[in-house]
């Protein structure tokens, strides 16, 4: 696992500049593909080379079976899909490292300024990142590559040597004198290997494919409250949008009050009328 720890060291930095699914891809990374090939592979494959053998005499007939059965080792073959995969991702960090970079300098700049120059977009002042803009961006492009290489391989791997690990390979390469039968040792246990590596590769591709969707979905989510929270701005008063048109139950409440405020008047005029002439025929 030592010659994993450089590798390990940049890719756990890219978990506080990622969202919940790539933490968990990055855990299937860690757990599943790094531990399990550095654990238990040599164990598996230790063998693979001397264990090959080929009912032959003839001098150099089972190495160059060997190379035609296997064209690259098992295990150097999953060691660089764990790179080639690993690779948009520490382009990324990279990118994510330089805006911290720059935004730490920003700040700097306000404190000695001792006013807002320029509000750091990216990040917060505990240093998080906000993946937004160019940064989100980045790192969708960094996980449509991690989708074409991861899938890249998977066929590779397939057209290479297939899944399942046959016991005899017939070969009749030169300088084989005629078709010969090669047998590999533990050819089960190294298909179960197989089979579980190809599984941990599926869902590493599953999770980056719903992390883009994911990403788009939240973005567009986010763009749609932006534009509401434009909307209902001091620049476009909300009480324009509001504005309720009278209904028809609205306008016969209306008559009935007007009608209502009539009849009190000319009630109240016919009282003061009577109250007059009444008022006049008591004078002397």
């Amino acid at each position: 696992m030592g010659d994993w720890g450089f590798l390990s060291s940049l890719l756990d930095k890219v978990q506080s500049h990622s969202t919940v699914i790539g933490k968990i891809w990055m855990s299937v990374l860690f757990l599943f593909r790094i531990m399990v090939l550095g654990a238990g592979a040599e164990s598996v494959w230790g063998d693979e080379q001397s264990g090959f053998i080929c009912n032959t005499q003839q001098p150099g007939c089972e190495n160059v079976c060997y190379d035609w059965t296997f064209p690259i080792s098992h295990i150097r073959f999953w060691v660089l899909q764990i790179i080639f995969v690993s690779t948009p991702t520490l382009v990324y960090l990279g990118h994510a490292m330089h805006v911290i970079h720059k935004e730490n300098k920003l700040r700097e700049q306000n404190q000695r300024a001792k006013q807002m120059i320029k509000v750091p977009k990216y990040t917060d002042d505990k240093g998080k990142v906000k993946i937004k803009g160019n940064l989100l961006g980045s790192y969708l492009t960094q996980l449509v590559f991690k989708i074409i290489i991861e899938a890249a391989f998977i066929v590779g791997q397939y057209y290479l040597y297939g899944f399942i690990m046959v016991p005899m390979f017939p070969c009749s390469r030169k300088p084989c004198p005629f078709t010969v039968e090669c047998y590999m040792s533990r050819p089960t246990e190294k298909t179960i290997f197989i089979i579980f590596m190809l599984v941990v590769a599926c869902i590493s591709l599953l999770l980056n494919v719903i992390e883009v969707f994911y990403l788009i979905c939240t973005r567009v989510r986010c763009g749609s409250k932006s534009r509401k929270q434009k909307i209902n701005s001091a620049e476009n008063p909300a009480s324009l949008l509001t504005t309720r048109w009278p209904t028809v139950e609205d306008s016969l409440r209306q008559n009935k009050k007007n009608m209502e405020l009539e009849t009190s008047m000319s009630i109240g005029g016919s009282l003061d009328g009577a109250k007059e002439e009444k008022q006049l025929l008591s004078d002397p």
